[in-house]
């Protein structure tokens, strides 16, 4: 799709002269790992947003995971990114989500979940398309499927044009999963390990930050007022890219190398550390 600023509704609130993008991860962000949304949290972004900063989410969820989250928040942004950069959403008052899709990034999973296929014995696999459909196979956690997911056979994953590929392998410690990931040279596509045994891929140099540099420059605001925050490794290219001009901070449980990447830390999840340093914008 074309990379020129597309026609979007603009969100109630009025944009300020300075204002500043913040960017958001949810899980071990703006989320717990045990789903909650602390009132401090919600209260900071709902301030930001109302004083006319940009706030919006990077993440990996899907779209049909994302959206919800927003509601929750009573966040309307311009823009959302989601699926770890490959889905761009913009306010659209005449969808019934109140957002369609400005920009998409696919790619053919077939050699990448072939090769996974012969290095993880009993690896699950998800793959999900542009309109939010997963197909899955295996042993995958209820809380990681959309409402349009089903169970597929491994040539129907193949068939797929993909936004995203998660593999996952709890028979595996990270510790081996990373060693077998690392091993496979998966350099057509670009992918990022989770917490446990979780495996996230993406088309080939797409991430949130080829995402949000897009978002950037259609919303036309300097590098040195973009403030994004993470906690995982999909965040690692979000965080370097804010911090070259402006702040990359990461949460205070990521892992060393996503603290390597940012220029900023704050508190843990449960300790609202997102709300902390949005206070101070």
């Amino acid at each position: 799709m074309t990379s020129s600023t597309p026609a979007v509704t603009r969100s109630p609130a009025p944009r300020r002269d300075d204002a500043w993008l913040v960017a958001l991860d949810v899980d071990g962000t703006i989320m717990t790992e045990g789903g909650q949304i602390s009132d401090a949290v919600a209260g900071e972004i709902r301030r930001l947003r109302g004083e006319g900063h940009e706030v919006m989410i990077a993440t990996g969820r899907s779209v049909a995971m994302t959206l919800p989250v927003m509601e929750r928040l009573g966040l309307e942004s311009d823009y959302v990114v989601s699926s770890n950069g490959a889905m761009t959403l913009g306010r659209d008052d005449t969808a019934a989500s109140g957002y369609s899709t400005v920009f998409v990034e696919e790619f053919d999973p077939t050699d990448v979940l072939t090769t996974i296929n012969g290095r993880l014995e009993g690896a699950g696999y998800a793959v999900e398309d542009a309109h939010g459909n997963m197909l899955y196979l295996g042993a995958f956690p209820e809380i990681a499927l959309t409402p349009t997911s089903r169970e597929a056979s491994f040539d129907e994953l193949c068939g797929v044009q993909a936004t995203r590929v998660v593999v996952m392998s709890p028979s595996h410690s990270l510790d081996e999963f990373l060693e077998i990931v690392e091993s496979m040279g998966l350099h057509k596509v670009s992918y990022n390990v989770g917490w446990t045994a979780w495996l996230d891929i993406a088309p080939f140099g797409v991430t949130k930050a080829t995402a949000l540099e897009r978002v950037r420059t259609w919303l036309d605001i300097p590098a040195e007022r973009v403030m994004a925050v993470g906690d995982g490794r999909n965040d690692i290219d979000m965080l370097a890219w804010a911090a070259r001009g402006g702040r990359g901070v990461a949460m205070g449980q990521a892992p060393d190398d996503v603290l390597e990447a940012a220029s900023e830390r704050t508190g843990s999840d449960v300790e609202d550390g997102l709300a902390a340093v949005l206070a101070t914008l």
